[in-house]
C-alpha cells in the first residue's frame, strides 16, 4: 500500500455591499419578473364586470388604494419584513418553513430519521430565533407536545404544506398563459374586436411552446438577458406612469389614502367585494421572494424590492389611475387595459417589452416549479423524476423533463380553454392566494416554535395577516366556476399523488423495518453453509438505517454468494436544506470484523445536489476507508446477543472536505503499478489510498486497507430493490385502491429507484421482492 501525505485549509468568503448589490440587481431578472408584469392585466380583471367606472372616478379610487395598501401590506410588510426572516439556513419556501417545524417538534414525514441528524452543524442554525432564549415559553412547550403526541395533527400539517406546494404547482401552469396572454393583448389596438381573439390565442400559445421547448438549455444560457428585460420593464412602466400623472391628474396621490376603500367598498358592496379577485392579481409573485432567498440573499432582495420594484409598481398603478380618471371608456373598449393608458407614439415598443418581461416572469416560475419538485421528491413526497442539472457552475439550475411537457400541455389548454384573461385571472389569483394562506399559517407556528416568541404574537399574526388573505381567498373561490376551478382541480390531482406515494413510501419502509434480519443471523453465515465470497465491493442500497435488509437475505438464500466486502449504503434525506459535506457519511461495522461488512449513510439535505457517481464512488470507498484507520476499538466488549451492535456509527466527511482524511487515488497502466499489489493484468485500473502526514494505524487496520484497496480495484455492484407492493388480505378498500391501484401505478410510470443515484446499469443487479403492506 501506497501512503502519501497531504495537507490543506479551506478560505473564508466575506460577502461585501458591492456584492450585495450585484446579487439584487440580478434578482431583478429571476424573481421579479412575475411580480413586476402584474400592471399588464390588474386594472382589466377588476373592471372586468363585476364594478362599473362611474363619473365620480370613486371606483378607481378605491381600487388604487387598494393596490397601494395591498402592496405595501404583504410584499414589503409580510414578505419582506417577516417571512424573509425565517429563512432555513438560507433558503426559503414552503418546504423551508415545513422543515424547521421538523425540527423543532419532530412532526418529520421522513420515516428513517436518526438522533445524529439533530447533530448536525445547520439542524439547529435558525434564522430570526434569539439564541439567549434557548427554551420555549409554556404555550411554545404545550404546543410542541401536542403536535409530537397526535399523529393527526402531523398529517394535517404535511397535508397543508403539500397543499401550498401544490398549489405553486398549478401557478406554474397559470402564470405563463395570463402572463404571455396580457402581453400580447395590446394588439387589440390594430384590429377589430371580432378578430383580435383569432391572433391572439396563436401567437401566446406559440410563445408558450418556444419558452418551454427552451428550458432543456438552463437559463444559466440567456440568464444575462433576464435583468436587463426586467430594469428596462421596471423603468417604463414607472416613466409611462409618471407621465400619466403629471399630464392628467396629479391629485391621484390622494387616492392612497385607505379613507378611498371604505368609500369603494360602501358604494360597490358585493361587486367590490367580488372584484378583490382581480386586485389581489397585483401581488402575484410576491411568494417567489421567499421561495428564491436560497439563490440570493436576504439583503439583496430587500434592496431590490424596496429601492427598485415597489415604487416602480406603484407609479405604474398610479398612472393608470390618473389616465383612467380622466377618460371614462365604454365598457367594450375597457377590455385593453394596460395598453391603452400607453402613449400612442411609444406603444409596439413597449409591448414588445411587455412580452419579453412576461417570458421572463414565466421562467421564473417554471424554473420554481422544478425547485420545488425536486424538494419534494427528496423528502419521499413525490414520485421519482429524471433531473437534468443545466449548468455545472450555478447551484440548482435544473430542468425536469416530465414536469416541464406537463406544464406545457397544461398552459396551453387553459389559454386556449379560456381564451380571455378574466377566467385566467380568477384562476391564478386563487393559486396565489392559497400559497400566501398556507405561509402565513406556517410561519405562525414557526414564530412560537423556532423563534420561542409569545404565542400572542403568532396570533396577532395570523389574526392580521390572515385576515386578509381570508378576503382575497372568499372573493376567489365566489368565482369557482368562472376559472377558480383551475387551481383546485390541479392541486387535487397533484395532492393525490403526492399523498398516495408518501402515504406507499411509509407503508413499504414499515415492512422493511418488520421483516429486517438480526445481526445474529450474519454469525449463522459460515463456508460449512455454502456461502462463497467473490471479489469486490457489493453495494446493497436500502432505506434502513440499521439491521439487515430482507432484500440481502432474500438474494443470499437464492444466491448463496456476495463480494469480500459489503457495504449496507442508505441514501437519506434531512431535513435541513444542505448538509455540509464534512459531515456527509455515517459509517459503522455491521457485525464481527473479519466480515468485513460495513454500513454507510450518506445524508443529502432537500436542496443537495448528487449528481456524479465516480465521485460518489469514491467518497464512499473514501468514507469507508478513513472510518477503519480512526476507529478505536470499544472499551466493552458487545454482548453478541445484542441485535444492534452496529448503531456505533462515526461521522465521516467527503474526501475532498477531509484533508487530514484517507484520499484515493486511481491509475492505469503497468508502469504505475501499486508497490504491494501484484496483478496478471497489464491494463487493470490501480487504486491506492492517500494518508495524512501523521497518521498511523495498526496492523490490523492496515491489513483492512489493503483488502479494501483490492475490493476496489475489482470493482463495486450495485445490488438494488425491486419492489411490488400489494396490500395484505383483511385491508379496508381504501387501502387497497391507494396501494394496489394509485401508488402501484405510479411507481411503475416513474424512474426506478437507481435512477437517483446515478449508478451504472452495467454494475447494478436488482432484486425482486413481494412487499406485503
Amino acid at each position: 500500500m501506497d501512503l502519501e501525505r497531504v495537507s490543506g485549509s479551506n478560505p473564508v468568503k466575506k460577502e461585501s455591499w458591492w456584492a450585495v448589490l450585484t446579487l439584487a440587481y440580478q434578482s431583478l431578472g429571476v424573481v421579479y419578473g412575475d411580480l413586476s408584469t402584474s400592471p399588464l392585466y390588474v386594472y382589466k380583471s377588476t373592471f372586468a364586470e363585476d364594478i362599473q367606472h362611474s363619473e365620480t372616478n370613486e371606483e378607481i379610487f378605491g381600487v388604487l388604494s387598494l393596490v397601494f395598501w395591498t402592496l405595501t401590506l404583504i410584499p414589503l410588510v409580510k414578505y419582506v419584513f417577516i417571512v424573509l426572516l425565517a429563512d432555513d439556513n438560507g433558503e426559503g419556501g414552503t418546504f423551508a418553513l415545513y422543515s424547521l417545524l421538523c425540527r423543532h417538534a419532530r412532526i418529520s414525514s421522513l420515516p428513517n430519521c436518526q438522533l445524529a441528524d439533530e447533530e448536525l452543524s445547520e439542524y439547529r442554525n435558525i434564522s430570526g430565533a434569539n439564541p439567549k432564549n434557548r427554551k420555549a415559553p409554556g404555550w411554545g412547550l404545550n404546543l410542541k407536545y401536542t403536535l409530537e403526541k397526535y399523529s393527526v395533527l402531523q398529517n394535517m400539517l404535511l397535508v397543508l404544506a403539500l397543499i401550498g406546494t401544490c398549489m405553486v404547482i398549478g401557478d406554474g401552469v397559470l402564470t405563463p398563459a395570463i402572463s404571455v396572454f396580457s402581453a400580447v393583448s395590446g394588439l387589440e389596438l390594430s384590429m377589430s374586436k371580432e378578430h383580435h381573439q383569432y391572433v391572439e390565442v396563436p401567437i401566446a400559445c406559440g410563445i408558450l411552446i418556444l419558452l418551454f421547448s427552451l428550458q432543456h438549455y438552463g437559463t444559466h444560457r440567456v440568464g444575462f438577458l433576464f435583468a436587463p428585460i426586467v430594469v428596462t420593464w421596471l423603468f417604463c412602466i414607472s416613466a409611462i406612469g409618471v407621465y400619466n400623472i403629471f399630464h392628467w391628474n396629479p391629485l391621484v396621490y390622494k387616492a392612497l389614502s385607505p379613507y378611498y376603500i371604505y368609500k369603494f367598498l360602501k358604494k360597490t358592496r358585493k361587486g367590490g367585494w367580488m372584484s378583490l379577485g382581480g386586485i389581489l392579481l397585483c401581488i402575484t409573485g410576491s411568494e417567489a421572494m421567499f421561495a428564491d432567498l436560497g439563490h440570493f440573499s436576504q439583503s439583496s432582495i430587500k434592496i431590490a424590492f424596496t429601492f427598485m420594484v415597489y415604487p416602480s409598481l406603484i407609479l405604474a398603478y398610479m398612472g393608470q389611475a390618473a389616465y383612467l380618471s380622466k377618460h371614462h371608456i365604454i365598457e367594450s373598449d375597457y377590455r385593453i387595459g394596460f395598453y391603452v393608458s400607453v402613449p400612442e407614439r411609444i406603444r409596439w415598443p413597449v409591448l414588445v417589452i411587455a412580452i419579453l418581461a412576461a417570458v421572463v416572469g414565466s421562467q421564473a416560475i417554471i424554473t420554481g416549479t422544478f425547485s420545488i419538485i425536486k424538494q419534494c421528491s427528496a423528502l419521499g413526497c413525490f414520485p421519482r423524476v429524471k433531473i437534468v442539472h443545466t449548468s455545472s457552475k450555478v447551484h440548482g439550475q435544473i430542468y425536469i423533463p416530465e414536469i416541464n411537457w406537463t406544464l406545457m400541455l397544461l398552459c396551453l389548454a387553459v389559454t386556449i380553454g379560456f381564451r380571455d384573461t378574466k377566467h385566467i385571472s380568477n384562476a391564478s389569483g386563487l393559486a396565489v392566494i392559497t400559497v400566501m394562506l398556507v405561509t402565513t399559517c406556517l410561519m405562525s407556528l414557526v414564530i412560537v416554535l423556532c423563534w420561542r416568541k409569545s404565542i400572542f404574537l403568532a396570533i396577532g399574526f395570523i389574526f392580521f395577516f390572515g385576515t386578509i388573505e381570508a378576503l382575497y381567498f372568499s372573493a376567489s373561490l365566489i368565482k369557482f366556476l368562472e376559472g377558480a376551478w383551475v387551481p383546485i382541480a390541479l392541486s387535487f390531482i397533484f395532492l393525490v399523488i403526492m399523498y398516495i406515494w408518501h402515504y406507499g413510501t411509509l407503508k413499504k419502509y414499515e415492512f422493511d423495518v418488520q421483516n429486517k434480519v438480526s445481526i445474529n443471523w450474519i454469525l449463522t453465515l459460515s463456508p460449512n453453509l455454502g456461502i462463497v465470497r467473490v471479489r469486490g465491493i457489493g453495494v446493497i442500497n436500502t432505506e434502513l438505517v440499521s439491521g439487515i435488509p430482507a432484500i440481502f437475505s432474500h438474494f443470499v438464500t437464492n444466491l448463496p454468494a456476495f463480494h469480500q466486502v459489503v457495504v449496507f449504503l442508505c441514501v437519506k434525506s434531512v431535513p435541513v436544506p444542505h448538509v455540509k459535506p464534512e459531515e456527509r457519511f455515517l459509517v459503522g461495522r455491521v457485525g464481527p470484523k473479519e466480515y468485513r461488512f460495513y454500513r454507510c449513510i450518506a445524508r443529502y439535505g432537500y436542496r443537495d445536489l448528487h449528481r456524479d457517481d465516480v465521485e460518489f464512488e469514491n467518497d464512499l470507498v473514501c468514507s469507508i476507508a478513513e472510518f477503519i484507520r480512526s476507529e478505536r476499538p470499544p472499551e466493552n466488549s458487545p454482548d453478541p446477543d445484542e441485535s444492534e451492535t452496529d448503531e456505533r456509527l462515526t461521522v465521516v466527511g467527503t474526501s475532498s472536505s477531509n484533508v487530514e482524511g484517507v484520499r484515493i487515488c486511481e491509475n492505469g497502466g503497468p508502469s504505475e503499478a501499486i508497490e504491494g499489489i501484484s496483478s496478471p493484468e497489464n491494463q487493470r485500473k490501480r487504486v491506492r489510498f492517500v494518508l495524512p502526514e501523521s497518521s498511523r494505524i495498526e496492523r490490523g487496520a492496515e491489513e483492512e486497507l489493503t483488502e479494501l484497496m483490492e475490493a476496489r480495484e475489482a470493482g463495486m455492484a450495485f445490488i438494488m430493490g425491486h419492489s411490488y407492493v400489494r396490500t395484505k388480505s383483511g385491508s379496508s378498500f381504501m387501502k387497497k385502491i391507494a396501494i394496489n391501484l394509485g401508488y402501484d401505478f405510479i411507481r411503475r410510470n416513474s424512474r426506478g429507484p437507481c435512477y437517483g443515484l446515478s449508478t451504472p446499469h452495467a454494475s447494478t443487479l436488482e432484486v425482486g421482492m413481494v412487499y406485503l403492506v
